[in-house]
Formats: structure tokens, C-alpha cells, sequence
């Protein structure tokens, strides 16, 4: 199973970790592969993707806050345009 990590955020979670204060990052509908060379938080403001990893596929949907971890490999397949904000870790 991937290592990514998918939950809900309360509007205080949100505005603790400053997330509304990230860049933001657009994506048409598309297809393509990626690797995380560092860690990456986002919070899904608009859209729908599918990660798959290996055999496995993720669910990610507007409201979702997500981890990617380091060094994970992947297709993202994104079927609603998506806006979200993002932070890159080590």
C-alpha cells in the first residue's frame, strides 16, 4: 500500500498550520507520471485525481489535506481540474 496520507482538516487545523498562506498549484485534466524528491503537503481546494502506485490507486478530492512521501513514485490521473495549496518538506 502507498505511504500517502489522506485527512480532513478542521478550519482551526488550517488556520494553525498557515496552509492559506501556500502557493497554489493548478492542473488541467491530464495524465502523467511523478516522483517526490522531498516530502509535499497540499490541501485540495477544487478537482479530483487518482494516484496510482504500483497496483495501488488513491482517491483525492477537494477538501482532502494529503502527504506525499519522499521518494514516492507515481501516475497521477487528474479527471476534475485541481487548484490546491502545497508546501514541500525535506
Amino acid at each position: 500500500m502507498s505511504n500517502i496520507v489522506i485527512k480532513q482538516l478542521s478550519n482551526d487545523e488550517i488556520n494553525d498550520m498557515g496552509i492559506l498562506n501556500w502557493p497554489i498549484w493548478t492542473c488541467e485534466i491530464s495524465e502523467f507520471p511523478w516522483e517526490y524528491d522531498v516530502e509535499e503537503s497540499c490541501l485540495l481546494l477544487d478537482g479530483e485525481v487518482f494516484v496510482t502506485i504500483g497496483s495501488d490507486t488513491v482517491h483525492i478530492k477537494a477538501g482532502d489535506f494529503v502527504i506525499f512521501p519522499k521518494g514516492l513514485a507515481c501516475v497521477w490521473k487528474v479527471t476534475k481540474p485541481i487548484r490546491k495549496h502545497y508546501q514541500f518538506g525535506e
